[in-house]
């Protein structure tokens, strides 16, 4: 959820305090960086040391994706909608040829 003052509840962007952006400000390719170090989680870590790929879920339901390994580079925005259909599509087995 955003305050009034736009920042989140879960807190600033930085060190310095710098409101993480809301709303209309977040895009997919935006620097994953400026949606704050807090609340990124890895659902897909696996045995490949820390290359994985970390999910955060923002205040408007939407989901963003990020490579662990480079906290600097951009992150991909996903829908609640796109999220699900993509983790309904792995279950189905629809992502098998990425594997063979």
């Amino acid at each position: 959820m955003t305050s009034m003052d736009g920042t989140h509840a879960h807190g600033t962007n930085d060190a310095h305090g710098t409101p993480a952006p809301a709303g209309d400000a977040v895009y997919s390719g935006m620097p994953a960086r400026d949606l704050g170090a807090d609340g990124w989680d890895k659902p897909w870590s696996g045995p490949n040391g820390d290359a994985c790929v970390e999910a955060k879920r923002l205040p408007d339901g939407r989901v963003a994706l990020r490579q662990s390994t480079s906290d600097d580079g951009p992150a991909l925005i996903c829908t609640a909608a796109e999220m699900r259909a993509f983790v309904e599509g792995v279950k189905r087995g629809d992502a098998d040829f990425l594997l063979s």
